[in-house]
């Protein structure tokens, strides 16, 4: 994406017999993910910006059968300003025309772009989406410029039913959860990326007190953040203390492909609703909303930062509520270059959001497009007061009184800024094994959010794949994939080795020889400890870093990765021997740290035992096992330099970041 132009900003006031004049030359910027051409004129800065898209800027393997894009943004826009002619895809060099005309809700701002319902997109395309200037806000100020993004379709289409990851209440089995404030809204994060209409439609998402009886919403009821798949129900009042209450999100909720949502994980190949209870308690007490300056990264004053860094910052919010994800985007959280106000041209944001993490709903991630300039001070900025960030308390938000801003400054990229694990042509791909795969029948049936690649021997139980981007019959037990299986034979007789060999090029840059002076760790090493055990690092907590057993490493209980607010953190753990996990063992996710940024280097085998939940990329030498209900946020490849089988019972695989992954898996 071409480097965008910008020029100094200069703001000359002068109060002359009470007139306030403004004198003013603007530049231009990136409202977020997209390209901007570059604005003039005094309504740069009042100008209406996109602060969402679906699918994101970048992104890869979209499924071919999405039936709608669609864009977030700042301010409340003029509907008829937004068509097909304002509103556009092309895909390759040809037009997508014929899904019908473009729809608004005022509910999160949000216009989609219907596709055609009868034909899918082309297979492995870069797309181009266009929101052009005729668009406008409701006060008639269009897009200072056009916005453009960019993604590239996949082979396949998404036949996967959404389903619901995390609720706020939380869900219990069997419920009701108990002690909820009885001052908050009720929200939903969604396994996929939803089509916001579906959503926001009035008899989607309910929620019902005792007999049954509706509890009256807000206008509008139900608003749906495409930045984080998240549906939020506000009740009109402060609910009941002490009182029962049930919601329900119906299968009219359908994702991008028309996929109507998979209420019950139990069946999750079938479409039903999703229903949840809890029980209210007394209220949180109103509490004003800040940043905690002790967890912004980078640090206030910071020197030497790296460019390729994202900015984050930890609220402080009363306990039991999270921020508004509505809140959080790339209006209210900005960074600036010298000389520019706070909050007038920001820099360019990774797929046009801000990222709020999924555990606790507290962290916020910026993410530039491209990298930071060296030797540049640069200003982070999140909005206060009423049009600023918020928290989910309701029916009154808490809000931040004023805005916060701190300073950094941008260094070398010296060797302190390792770049990151360049996995090239296998970024897409969850599995590679080198002598097939295996999967049990046992339901529910193994699935893949990502692709697959099986080279030389290209098997599923024995059977040969099907070589048309499948696994075929695989004796009666196909995992389910949200992706395509390469093999020698297909799409061509050269694809699959070239990954093969990327992922042997990536496994030797993780091992000691290539990346030497990790911290060693105890020989026969066992790290995590039992839940609810204190943290104590080396043992149940690692902080980012390189680390190297000389024998093998095995995860009981809960391991804790701490990135320590910064979301580039890397973890690299370099074993002599085995990767496992004991029975139901976890690796948890803290302080920004994402799943593909941990890497796990085997020297043998890895084995991921019953129930364990994984997160981070294994390479390993030889074969992978996953046994029953294991899950993993992250790539697991088995085969790196010899015969190695990839052995599936009932698990869920998902590639950090993809459309299909689940919320969180990033």
């Amino acid at each position: 994406m071409k480097r965008l132009k910008r020029q100094n900003v200069y703001l000359l006031f002068a109060l002359i017999l009470g007139a306030f004049i403004t004198l003013q030359g603007c530049s231009g910027g990136d409202g977020g993910g997209g390209e901007w051409d570059t604005p003039t004129g005094p309504t740069a800065a009042l100008a209406p910006t996109v602060t969402a898209t679906t699918p994101v800027a970048g992104a890869l393997a979209v499924p071919i059968n999405i039936k709608s894009i669609t864009a977030a943004f700042s301010t409340a826009m003029e509907p008829t300003t937004l068509t097909t002619d304002t509103f556009t895809l092309v895909c390759g060099t040809t037009a997508v025309t014929g899904g019908g005309a473009v729809t608004y809700l005022t509910a999160g701002n949000v216009a989609t772009l219907p596709l055609p319902a009868a034909t899918n997109l082309p297979i492995a395309s870069e797309c181009t989406a266009t929101i052009t200037t005729g668009a406008q806000n409701v006060s008639g100020t269009a897009l200072a410029n056009n916005y453009v993004w960019n993604f590239t379709t996949g082979l396949v289409a998404d036949l996967t039913l959404p389903t619901v990851t995390r609720t706020d209440p939380v869900t219990t089995v069997p419920g009701p959860t108990p002690d909820v404030p009885a001052n908050t809204a009720i929200s939903a994060i969604f396994s996929e990326d939803m089509a916001p209409i579906t959503i926001t439609e009035g008899t989607t998402f309910s929620v019902t007190g005792p007999g049954g009886i509706a509890v009256a919403a807000m206008d509008p009821a139900v608003t749906y953040s495409v930045a984080s798949r998240t549906a939020t129900f506000r009740p009109a009042v402060e609910l009941t203390p002490n009182t029962t209450y049930t919601a329900t999100i119906t299968t009219i909720a359908t994702d991008l492909a028309n996929n109507a949502l998979a209420g019950d994980l139990l069946q999750p190949t079938v479409a039903n609703d999703y229903v949840w209870s809890f029980i209210t308690t007394d209220p949180v007490a109103p509490q004003p909303v800040s940043v905690l300056p002790l967890t912004i990264s980078p640090a206030a004053d910071a020197t030497l930062v790296c460019p390729s860094t994202t900015v984050q910052a930890t609220f402080d919010v009363p306990s039991g509520l999270r921020m508004d994800p509505d809140t959080l985007n790339s209006a209210n959280f900005t960074v600036t270059e010298p000389g520019l106000a706070p909050g007038f041209v920001p820099v360019e944001v990774e797929a046009a959001t801000i990222n709020l993490d999924v555990d606790t709903g507290t962290i916020a991630t910026f993410t530039p497009l491209n990298s930071l300039v060296e030797g540049t001070t640069y200003t982070a900025t999140i909005k206060g007061g009423p049009t600023g960030v918020k928290d989910l308390a309701n029916p009154t938000a808490n809000e931040m009184t004023t805005d916060f801003s701190w300073d950094f400054t941008v260094g070398p990229a010296t060797g302190v800024c390792r770049p990151p694990v360049n996995l090239g042509l296998a970024t897409t791909f969850g599995i590679a094994a080198t002598v097939g795969v295996t999967n049990t029948s046992t339901a529910p049936l193994t699935h893949i959010n990502g692709d697959v690649v099986l080279n030389p021997t290209a098997t599923c139980n024995g059977v040969e794949v099907d070589n048309v981007g499948g696994f075929g019959d695989c004796g009666g037990s196909a995992p389910t994939i949200n992706g395509e299986v390469i093999t020698p034979l297909y799409p061509d007789t050269t694809t699959a080795q070239a990954i093969t060999d990327d992922l042997r090029e990536t496994y030797n840059s993780l091992t000691p020889a290539n990346l030497p002076g990790g911290t060693s760790i105890a020989a026969g090493t066992t790290l995590g400890a039992p839940v609810g055990d204190p943290l104590v690092e080396g043992d149940n907590l690692f902080y980012p870093g390189v680390y190297t057993s000389n024998t093998s490493i095995l995860i009981t209980g809960d391991l804790t990765l701490d990135a320590q607010g910064d979301a580039n953190a890397e973890f690299v753990f370099q074993s002599a021997s085995t990767i496992g996990t004991q029975t139901n063992s976890r690796i948890l996710l803290a302080g920004g740290a994402k799943a593909s940024n941990i890497w796990w280097q085997a020297g043998s085998d890895a084995t991921i035992q019953v129930g364990s939940v994984f997160n981070g990329n294994i390479l390993a030498y030889r074969d992978v096992t996953m046994q029953t209900d294991a899950t993993s946020c992250g790539r697991l490849f088995a085969g790196a330099f010899t015969d190695g089988l990839f052995v599936f019972d009932s698990n869920v695989v998902s590639v950090p970041g993809l459309t299909t992954s689940p919320v969180g898996c990033e």
